[in-house]
């Protein structure tokens, strides 16, 4: 697994998952409970992780799509 993606902007994150699973890409949001710990402030990044074969073309999707990283 590979790190595509690390925000705080949890509508990114849904976003991307969206996007990448209509390409075929089975995408893992991880960190997603991390707001326990927080405090709901959202200050703590969520990461979004991808198989090692999937990274390119994730890339790409995201990249084509204006999603970026913070």
């Amino acid at each position: 697994m590979k790190e595509l993606l690390c925000t705080t902007d949890p509508v990114k994150i849904a976003m991307a998952s969206a996007l990448l699973e209509g390409e075929g890409i089975t995408a893992f949001p991880l960190d997603v409970h991390m707001s326990v710990l927080e405090g709901s402030l959202g200050i703590l990044p969520r990461r979004l992780m991808v198989a090692e074969r999937d990274l390119f073309m994730a890339r790409a999707i995201l990249r084509d799509n204006n999603i970026g990283t913070d």
